[in-house]
C-alpha cells in the first residue's frame, strides 16, 4: 500500500489537464491573478493567524512561503515586527515588500519556489505557508524544509479541499470533463503524522474570497478553463448562474518545530 506521501503526490497528478484541453488554451491557465492577492486594511483574525500568534513574541520575524500580497504575514504583525516572503511571481514580491514598507516594518523577500530557494532564505520564528501545498506534489522536502526554517511553529491553511474543485461544475458544464475530488486537508494531515511531525488540524469555515469586478472574475475563469476569449460572455453567464457561496471549509495544521521544545 502506498504511504501517505505517495497518495498525496499520486492524487495531485490527477490534476493535469488532458493534453488536448491545455494545447488549446491561448494563455497559460494555471494562473495566480496578483488581483485576488490584495491585502486588506484590516485583516479579520482566523484560527491559523491565531495558532500563529500563539509563538510569537515581540520583535520575533515571519517567514511567509507562497507569500502572495502577504495576508498571513502582515495578520502577525504586531507582536512580530520583521517580515520575509518568498513567492515566484516578481509583482507578489513587489505587493509583498510595499505593504510591509507602509507598516514600517523589516522587510526581506526571495524570489523562486520553495524549497528550492530555501538554502537562500534565513529562518524565521513562526513559518506561515497559506494555500500553498495543493501546489506542491513532492510535498516531503516542502515540509522539512519549513520545520528546519521555524525556530517556534510552522503554520499552514488549505481549504478542506482542493482549490480547483470549485471549478468542478464549469468544466463539466464546458467540457464535459469531469474533475479529481482528492486530495484534502485530512489527507496533508496524515502526511504531517507519517512525517513524525507532532501535527494539530483545526477545521473552521471563512468567507469566501472572490474577485470584486463581475467581468474580472468571467476573465479569470475563462482562462482557467483554456477556453478563447471569444467564449467570455459564456463564462459570465455560467458565473452569474451560479448561488451564491456562504462560505468557505479550511483547515489550519500546525506543529512546534524540535527547537521550540
Amino acid at each position: 500500500m502506498a504511504s501517505h506521501v505517495e497518495q498525496w503526490s499520486q492524487a495531485l497528478k490527477q490534476w493535469a489537464l488532458p493534453s488536448e484541453i491545455e494545447n488549446s488554451a491561448e494563455e497559460s491557465p494555471w494562473i495566480h491573478p496578483p488581483q485576488m492577492f490584495t491585502v486588506p486594511e484590516h485583516i479579520a483574525s482566523t484560527p491559523s493567524h491565531e495558532r500563529a500568534r500563539e509563538a510569537l513574541r515581540a520583535g520575533d520575524t515571519v517567514l511567509d512561503v507562497g507569500c502572495g500580497g502577504g495576508i498571513a504575514a502582515f495578520a502577525l504583525t504586531p507582536p512580530a515586527t520583521s517580515v520575509i516572503g518568498v513567492d515566484h511571481q516578481p509583482e507578489m514580491l513587489a505587493m509583498f515588500e510595499r505593504n510591509a514598507i507602509e507598516r514600517h516594518l523589516r522587510v526581506q523577500t526571495y524570489e523562486g519556489f520553495w524549497p528550492g530557494v530555501a538554502h537562500e532564505v534565513p529562518r524565521g520564528d513562526v513559518v506561515t505557508a497559506h494555500h500553498v501545498a495543493y501546489n506542491v506534489s513532492d510535498i516531503e522536502p516542502f515540509l522539512r524544509e519549513l520545520d528546519a526554517h521555524a525556530r517556534a511553529r510552522v503554520v499552514l491553511e488549505i481549504p478542506d479541499h482542493h482549490p480547483l474543485s470549485d471549478m468542478s461544475d464549469a468544466w463539466r458544464h464546458f467540457w464535459n470533463l469531469e474533475r479529481p475530488s482528492s486530495p484534502t486537508s485530512d489527507d496533508l494531515f496524515d502526511v504531517l503524522v507519517e512525517l513524525g511531525f507532532d501535527a494539530h488540524i483545526q477545521h473552521w469555515t471563512g468567507e469566501v474570497r472572490s474577485e470584486l469586478d463581475p467581468q474580472l472574475a468571467a476573465h479569470f475563469l475563462r482562462v482557467r478553463l483554456c477556453l478563447p476569449a471569444s467564449r467570455l460572455g459564456e463564462v459570465r453567464e455560467f458565473l452569474d448562474a451560479q448561488p451564491p457561496h456562504s462560505g468557505r471549509a479550511l483547515s489550519t495544521l500546525w506543529w512546534d518545530t524540535a527547537s521550540a521544545k
